[in-house]
């Protein structure tokens, strides 16, 4: 199994987690979620902090690309 976390940030969506990760919140509860899951980037989720797929009505757009 592999043990490397790896963070995608998909082009104007949300940015997709793989691999072993414990996600809390600011006050210190974890999140249950799958083996892989998508963090909304938009805003405009209706299950924060989770992509509902609303980046694809509202618009949005952002595509990072990392520094060589």
């Amino acid at each position: 199994m592999d043990d490397v976390t790896t963070i995608t940030v998909r082009d104007n969506g949300p940015l997709r987690v793989e691999g072993p990760v414990r996600l809390v919140d600011a006050e210190g509860n974890v999140f249950e979620h799958k083996a892989a899951f998508s963090l909304c980037r938009c805003g405009h989720s209706q299950n924060k902090p989770f992509c509902d797929g609303s980046h694809r009505t509202v618009g949005f757009e952002s595509a990072p690309r990392a520094s060589r």
